[in-house]
């Protein structure tokens, strides 16, 4: 295994108002990319399979992936380019 990833993209159909290489060195400076600390972040280690089951993964506000947390951070490290 690999502790960080070994390639990295983002996709934004060009809508951005920052080059997308701030973006995506922003992202990978913010959020945790390596397994553990993936883990950790999302807090992975308490299963949530009756949450997750229905209706797929995304789109539920209650689960820590669809929190906006490190929004404020991203918009500080980019600037006035995301609203």
């Amino acid at each position: 295994g690999v502790s960080e990833p070994i390639a990295f993209d983002i996709e934004t159909y060009g809508t951005e108002k920052v080059e997308k290489e701030k973006i995506k060195e922003a992202l990978r400076e913010i959020f945790p990319l390596n397994p553990r600390r993936m883990i950790e972040f999302l807090d992975l280690r308490k299963p949530i399979y009756k949450k997750t089951a229905c209706y797929g993964h995304f789109g539920k506000e209650e689960l820590p992936w669809e929190k906006l947390t490190k929004l404020e951070e991203l918009k500080e490290r980019l600037g006035g380019g995301i609203q």
